[in-house]
Protein backbone atom coordinates (compact mmCIF):
# COMPACT_ATOMS: atom_id res chain seq x y z
CA UNK A 1 0.00 0.00 0.00
CA UNK A 2 1.35 3.68 -1.32
CA UNK A 3 2.22 5.98 1.18
CA UNK A 4 -0.53 8.70 1.30
CA UNK A 5 1.44 12.18 1.35
CA UNK A 6 -0.67 15.88 1.57
CA UNK A 7 1.36 19.10 1.16
CA UNK A 8 0.05 22.39 2.16
CA UNK A 9 2.74 24.43 0.28
CA UNK A 10 1.94 28.18 -1.16
CA UNK A 11 4.38 28.59 -3.38
CA UNK A 12 3.22 27.54 -6.72
CA UNK A 13 5.52 25.84 -8.65
CA UNK A 14 7.15 24.33 -5.17
CA UNK A 15 3.95 22.82 -4.74
CA UNK A 16 3.60 21.48 -8.02
CA UNK A 17 6.88 20.00 -7.80
CA UNK A 18 6.38 18.09 -4.93
CA UNK A 19 2.99 17.40 -6.18
CA UNK A 20 4.39 15.63 -9.30
CA UNK A 21 7.86 14.41 -7.07
CA UNK A 22 5.54 12.46 -5.15
CA UNK A 23 2.83 11.32 -7.01
CA UNK A 24 5.58 9.59 -9.47
CA UNK A 25 7.89 7.83 -7.12
CA UNK A 26 7.04 4.37 -6.60
CA UNK A 27 5.23 3.17 -3.08
CA UNK A 28 3.95 7.05 -2.77
CA UNK A 29 0.97 8.72 -3.66
CA UNK A 30 -0.12 12.64 -2.84
CA UNK A 31 -3.91 12.90 -2.22
CA UNK A 32 -3.62 16.61 -2.16
CA UNK A 33 -1.39 19.83 -2.56
CA UNK A 34 -3.16 22.85 -1.09
CA UNK A 35 -1.88 26.83 -1.58
CA UNK A 36 -3.59 27.52 2.23
CA UNK A 37 -4.66 25.91 5.40
CA UNK A 38 -7.93 27.24 4.80
CA UNK A 39 -11.37 23.93 5.66
CA UNK A 40 -8.12 22.49 7.07
CA UNK A 41 -10.27 19.89 8.46
CA UNK A 42 -12.13 19.15 5.19
CA UNK A 43 -9.02 18.78 3.69
CA UNK A 44 -7.76 16.52 5.62
CA UNK A 45 -11.00 14.36 5.89
CA UNK A 46 -10.74 14.10 2.32
CA UNK A 47 -7.03 13.39 1.49
CA UNK A 48 -6.84 10.85 3.82
CA UNK A 49 -3.13 11.63 4.25
CA UNK A 50 -0.13 9.09 6.40
CA UNK A 51 1.82 11.81 6.34
CA UNK A 52 1.57 16.10 6.10
CA UNK A 53 4.62 18.10 4.40
CA UNK A 54 3.49 21.55 5.83
CA UNK A 55 4.41 25.18 5.20
CA UNK A 56 5.58 26.76 8.23
CA UNK A 57 4.50 30.15 6.94
CA UNK A 58 1.89 30.64 5.00
CA UNK A 59 -1.27 33.17 4.27
CA UNK A 60 -3.95 32.73 6.88
CA UNK A 61 -3.33 30.23 9.13
CA UNK A 62 0.20 29.42 9.69
CA UNK A 63 1.74 25.85 9.41
CA UNK A 64 2.65 26.05 13.33
CA UNK A 65 -1.00 26.86 14.13
CA UNK A 66 -2.32 24.19 11.70
CA UNK A 67 -0.12 21.73 13.36
CA UNK A 68 -2.01 22.03 16.99
CA UNK A 69 -4.85 21.25 15.19
CA UNK A 70 -4.07 18.59 13.37
CA UNK A 71 -2.81 16.84 16.66
CA UNK A 72 -5.63 17.68 18.48
CA UNK A 73 -8.39 16.12 15.52
CA UNK A 74 -5.56 13.19 13.72
CA UNK A 75 -3.45 12.02 16.31
CA UNK A 76 -2.25 9.60 13.87
CA UNK A 77 -1.33 11.60 11.47
CA UNK A 78 2.45 12.63 11.10
CA UNK A 79 3.90 16.38 10.68
CA UNK A 80 7.03 17.04 8.67
CA UNK A 81 7.34 21.09 8.50
CA UNK A 82 8.93 22.79 5.95
CA UNK A 83 11.12 25.91 5.60
CA UNK A 84 12.98 28.06 3.94
CA UNK A 85 15.15 28.88 7.22
CA UNK A 86 16.66 27.18 10.06
CA UNK A 87 14.60 29.23 12.84
CA UNK A 88 14.91 27.56 16.05
CA UNK A 89 12.23 29.02 17.75
CA UNK A 90 9.84 28.27 14.74
CA UNK A 91 11.16 24.68 14.40
CA UNK A 92 11.38 24.13 18.62
CA UNK A 93 7.23 25.18 18.96
CA UNK A 94 6.94 22.37 15.90
CA UNK A 95 8.58 19.83 17.48
CA UNK A 96 7.17 20.49 21.51
CA UNK A 97 3.72 20.49 18.92
CA UNK A 98 3.75 17.46 17.90
CA UNK A 99 5.81 17.14 14.61
CA UNK A 100 7.52 14.64 13.79
CA UNK A 101 10.80 16.66 12.06
CA UNK A 102 11.58 19.31 9.46
CA UNK A 103 13.17 19.74 6.03
CA UNK A 104 14.47 22.72 4.66
CA UNK A 105 12.72 23.24 1.17
CA UNK A 106 15.83 23.07 -0.69
CA UNK A 107 16.18 19.04 0.47
CA UNK A 108 17.09 17.19 -2.83
CA UNK A 109 14.51 14.68 -4.19
CA UNK A 110 15.99 11.61 -2.87
CA UNK A 111 16.56 12.42 0.68
CA UNK A 112 12.67 14.01 0.82
CA UNK A 113 11.28 10.97 -0.04
CA UNK A 114 13.80 9.16 2.59
CA UNK A 115 12.34 11.27 5.04
CA UNK A 116 8.56 10.87 4.44
CA UNK A 117 9.56 7.14 4.89
CA UNK A 118 11.73 7.33 7.79
CA UNK A 119 8.77 9.09 9.23
CA UNK A 120 6.37 6.73 7.86
CA UNK A 121 8.11 3.59 9.47
CA UNK A 122 8.56 5.00 12.82
CA UNK A 123 10.99 7.38 12.62
CA UNK A 124 12.02 11.21 12.70
CA UNK A 125 13.68 13.74 10.59
CA UNK A 126 15.49 16.63 11.39
CA UNK A 127 18.35 19.04 10.17
CA UNK A 128 22.03 18.76 12.16
CA UNK A 129 21.62 21.96 13.31
CA UNK A 130 18.64 21.54 15.65
CA UNK A 131 20.06 18.25 16.13
CA UNK A 132 22.92 19.63 17.51
CA UNK A 133 20.79 21.79 19.78
CA UNK A 134 19.05 19.41 21.34
CA UNK A 135 22.09 16.93 21.93
CA UNK A 136 23.50 20.08 24.26
CA UNK A 137 19.90 20.18 26.29
CA UNK A 138 20.62 16.99 26.81
CA UNK A 139 24.11 16.75 27.73
CA UNK A 140 23.44 19.53 30.43
CA UNK A 141 20.25 17.14 31.77
CA UNK A 142 21.69 13.68 32.06
CA UNK A 143 22.73 13.65 35.85
CA UNK A 144 19.68 12.67 37.83
CA UNK A 145 19.71 15.68 40.60
CA UNK A 146 16.89 17.59 42.60
CA UNK A 147 14.51 18.96 40.12
CA UNK A 148 15.62 17.01 37.33
CA UNK A 149 13.19 14.38 35.44
CA UNK A 150 16.38 13.00 33.84
CA UNK A 151 17.63 9.99 34.87
CA UNK A 152 21.21 9.06 34.45
CA UNK A 153 22.26 7.16 31.17
CA UNK A 154 25.18 5.10 31.26
CA UNK A 155 28.11 5.86 29.09
CA UNK A 156 26.63 3.39 25.91
CA UNK A 157 23.50 4.57 25.98
CA UNK A 158 24.78 8.04 26.24
CA UNK A 159 26.89 7.53 23.09
CA UNK A 160 23.70 5.65 21.42
CA UNK A 161 21.39 8.54 22.13
CA UNK A 162 23.71 11.16 20.31
CA UNK A 163 24.12 9.40 16.80
CA UNK A 164 20.34 8.83 17.17
CA UNK A 165 19.52 12.77 17.47
CA UNK A 166 22.45 13.06 14.91
CA UNK A 167 20.47 11.50 12.64
CA UNK A 168 22.52 7.87 12.08
CA UNK A 169 19.54 4.86 11.63
CA UNK A 170 20.44 1.86 13.89
CA UNK A 171 22.38 0.31 11.02
CA UNK A 172 25.01 3.19 10.95
CA UNK A 173 24.84 3.55 14.91
CA UNK A 174 25.86 -0.22 15.10
CA UNK A 175 28.59 0.03 12.51
CA UNK A 176 30.24 3.16 13.80
CA UNK A 177 29.88 1.40 17.62
CA UNK A 178 31.05 -2.20 15.86
CA UNK A 179 27.75 -3.60 17.92
CA UNK A 180 24.91 -5.20 16.00
CA UNK A 181 21.73 -3.61 14.98
CA UNK A 182 19.87 -5.92 17.78
CA UNK A 183 21.90 -4.88 20.35
CA UNK A 184 21.42 -0.81 19.42
CA UNK A 185 17.68 -2.03 19.30
CA UNK A 186 18.06 -2.84 22.93
CA UNK A 187 19.83 0.00 24.13
CA UNK A 188 17.26 2.40 22.13
CA UNK A 189 14.53 0.91 24.01
CA UNK A 190 15.74 0.86 27.61
CA UNK A 191 16.69 4.71 26.64
CA UNK A 192 13.21 5.29 25.96
CA UNK A 193 11.57 3.46 28.60
CA UNK A 194 14.24 5.76 31.26
CA UNK A 195 13.32 8.70 29.53
CA UNK A 196 9.86 7.97 29.10
CA UNK A 197 9.14 8.39 25.52
CA UNK A 198 8.70 6.18 22.14
CA UNK A 199 10.41 7.96 19.31
CA UNK A 200 12.78 10.39 18.45
CA UNK A 201 10.83 13.62 17.97
CA UNK A 202 9.57 12.82 21.90
CA UNK A 203 12.90 13.22 22.84
CA UNK A 204 13.56 16.30 21.32
CA UNK A 205 10.42 17.77 22.34
CA UNK A 206 11.10 16.49 26.45
CA UNK A 207 14.32 18.22 26.55
CA UNK A 208 13.34 20.98 24.42
CA UNK A 209 10.18 21.49 27.50
CA UNK A 210 12.48 20.81 30.35
CA UNK A 211 15.18 23.25 28.94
Amino acid sequence: MPIRVVVFEDNHMLREGLYHLIHASENFLCTGAYPDCSDLLFKIRQSEPDIILMDIEMPGMSGLEALKIIRQNFPGIKVIMQTVFEDDDKIFDAVINGAVGYLIKKTKPARLLEAIEEVYNGGATMTPAIAQKALELFRSNVSKKPGNEFPKLNERQGEILELIVSGLNFQAIGEKLFITKATVRYHVKNIYDLLDVNSKSALVAKALNKK
